[in-house]
């Protein structure tokens, strides 16, 4: 259950905020600045390189890495494959995950380390690993931190992490939390710019961050619902099942990170989908028993000590169509002749990692404002 009243009260939800959250989302633009410096500080604007990689191997913990792995493989497209190095173990501990790089990986690769933790043994194990196989080794983590000592200046280059500008968010959701993704996507995004896989350049960074300095405004907890696009998307989404719907390069792993911050935050189920794809994929849902108007056979029975049961309503993420070819008026047809409530973002124009840098600002506030608002959560 969302408690909708709580989103028009702003000393509220403050006391509700006990991880830093709204602080974390609304210091987004901040730690791009830092994070960009931290870069330039580590000489990441002076290296000269030898050509482009021929692939890009991105491991890390959490919800964060997962994020900066699968936006650099969207950034990059198909200037050089991205590979996701997924950690196995035990547990989500840090002394029991571990990484393995792939058989071909060699001295033409570059491997990006990714971590707002810095203590796990196997990511320092896998950076010594590249180092023997000749590949490039570039880590983003905080500055004290075991595995900085571990890489820098012997198996690689460190950047540290950009600290929150007001003292860091609690360990559990750090991960997850709005700002941490930024911190460690950043410096990536200026080195993948040297050896040109990617725009990203000091001045595009400093778009970025003057993005989301305006979005955190749009979406700030100050901000009444009815103006404000992330507080209505929290709204629209409560006792629901988010069907998200993406389409382009840049809606597709925001898309994705707004599910797993939805469910690691708030604890809310969403199931995500790129269009046309999502069409047939999650069609039979808008058809089923998460239909706006499925119900029970026993039409008659009384209903009033029984919870409301969840409906879909379909969530279109999209960046600005090319060419004028969109799947955008079938999705909308498909989820209203179902009778099923349709809500769309879709950014202010402007570079592909500035449309990135909104979609993602907005789904984080959400993600944030579902959790403060929920019964479960705050």
């Amino acid at each position: 259950m969302l408690d909708e009243s709580l989103l028009d009260a702003p000393d509220a939800l403050a006391r509700a905020d006990r991880r830093g959250l709204l602080r974390g989302a609304a210091e987004a633009g901040a730690r791009v600045r830092t994070a960009a410096r931290h870069a330039a500080e580590a000489g990441i604007g002076t290296l000269a390189p030898e050509g482009r990689p021929r692939a890009v191997l991105v491991a890390g913990p959490g919800t964060a890495a997962a994020g900066v792995a699968d936006l650099v493989g969207a950034l990059a497209g198909a200037s050089a494959p991205v590979t996701a190095i997924r950690p196995t173990g035990v547990a989500a501990a840090a002394g029991a995950l571990r990484w393995t790089l792939p058989g071909w990986a060699g001295s033409v690769d570059l491997l990006l380390i990714a971590t707002a933790d810095g203590s796990e043994p196997g990511l320092a194990l896998l950076a010594e690993q590249a180092y023997r196989r000749g590949c490039t080794v570039v880590a983003v983590a905080p500055v004290r931190s075991p595995l900085r000592e571990a890489v820098d200046g012997v198996h690689g280059l460190v950047v540290p992490m950009a600290a929150a500008p007001h003292g860091e968010y609690d360990a559990e959701t750090s991960a997850a939390g709005p700002g941490t993704l930024w911190a460690l996507l950043t410096p990536l995004l200026a080195l993948l710019d040297r050896v040109g896989l990617i725009d990203a350049s000091p001045d595009t960074l400093q778009k970025v961050a003057d993005r989301l300095d305006r979005t955190a405004e749009r979406c700030g907890p100050a901000i009444a619902t009815y103006s404000n696009p992330a507080k209505t998307l929290a709204s629209e989404l409560a006792d629901s099942l988010p069907l998200v719907w993406t389409e382009g390069d840049a809606a597709g792993p925001v898309g994705r990170r707004f599910a797993a911050v939805l469910a690691e935050l708030a604890g809310r189920p969403a199931l995500v989908a790129e269009l046309p794809e999502a069409l047939p994929s999650h069609g039979g849902l808008l058809a089923g028993a998460f239909a706006a108007g499925a119900d029970p056979d026993d039409f008659f029975r009384d209903r009033v000590d029984e919870p409301e049961a969840m409906r879909a309503r379909v969530v279109l993420l999209r960046d600005r169509p090319t060419g004028g070819l969109s799947a955008g008026p079938a999705a909308r047809e498909l989820a209203l002749s179902h009778d099923t409530a349709i809500s769309e973002l879709e950014p202010e124009e402007g570079s592909e990692l500035e449309a990135l840098a909104e979609l993602l600002a907005v789904t984080d506030f959400a993600a944030v404002y579902a959790s403060l608002a929920s019964d479960n959560r705050a």
